[in-house]
């Protein structure tokens, strides 16, 4: 068996489709505008999803601006800055850059978000809804994996559901999503004893940890779905996912990597922003 591999652009190019007819509609009323706030540092880690960021909004007609803070940015400062964004009427999502530098904690940044302009879903108000059933704007990379498995037509109402990773905005929302599929979700992470025990007896198995070939064939159910989000780069510079190389020949359905969920997870955020834009013109600040 040789796994279907998922084409994350192709899925991608269907979303910012229909997300561009709505932005064409929008801007009737105004430009839509998508703010990218980073601190200055070390922006190699995410350089890649800005400009993929960058591209994927000029195609759809949305205004995509960065703003690069300097090193001397206080905790304060960037949240001083985020509340500015949050008032100006001219901005319509906006995007926090992590990492962070040193000395700077992301998460109370992220809650200095306006709730109804944070495009990622990372605010704790917007986390919240997920938990609830009643996510608006949700964590792009979760909403990404689930829509990559309802587009595959894979099955969720009673899957056997392996989420390999915890973090706030991908393995718990993406938990979540799940279960309010029905689906029945085991959430592992790195005090999971053995990994292979779990799964080896899903249908599905989402894995998002940053680890490169954390999931090997052998750990694998035969034609399970397996949706790898983490994105690693080895020594050489190859980027390479969280699953290992060999799973293509168990697996019945594999997202790659690069060129699986990625492109997908830029256009959620895209989708977001038109959510984002909805909401505020239909309740003003």
């Amino acid at each position: 068996m040789t796994a279907r591999l998922v084409d994350g652009k192709a899925l991608a190019r269907a979303i910012e489709a229909r997300v561009a007819d709505e932005v064409r509609v929008l801007s009737e009323d105004g430009p839509i505008r998508l703010v990218a706030v980073s601190v200055a540092g070390d922006a190699a880690a995410s350089d890649v999803y800005v400009r993929s960021q960058a591209n994927a909004c000029k195609r759809a007609g949305i205004v995509y601006a960065t703003e690069r803070l300097p090193p001397s940015t206080t905790q304060e400062g960037l949240h001083a800055h985020l509340r500015a964004l949050a008032a100006d009427t001219r901005v319509t999502g906006v995007i926090l850059q992590l990492p962070l530098p040193a000395g700077l904690s992301a998460r109370p940044a992220q809650d200095a978000l306006d709730p109804r302009k944070d495009v990622e879903g990372v605010h704790h108000e917007n986390l919240g809804r997920v938990a609830g059933g009643r996510g608006v704007l949700t964590p792009c990379t979760a909403q990404a994996a689930i829509h990559i498995l309802e587009a595959e037509n894979v099955a969720l109402k009673g899957a056997e559901c392996v989420v390999v990773g915890h973090s706030e905005i991908v393995g718990k929302p993406a938990a979540l999503m799940l279960l309010d599929r029905l689906a029945t979700v085991t959430v592992c992470h790195i005090g999971t004893r053995d990994l292979a025990s779990h799964t080896r007896r899903a249908d599905i198995v989402l894995v998002a940890v940053g680890k490169a070939g954390l999931v090997r064939g052998d750990m694998l159910k035969k034609g399970a779905s397996v949706v790898d989000i983490g994105i690693n780069v080895t020594a050489d510079g190859k980027v390479v996912g969280d699953v290992a190389a060999d799973a293509a020949q168990v697996a019945g359905l594999l997202t790659p990597v690069p060129g699986g969920v990625g492109p997908v997870t830029v256009a959620m955020l895209l989708r977001n922003t038109v959510t984002a834009a909805k909401l505020q013109r239909a309740r003003p600040s």
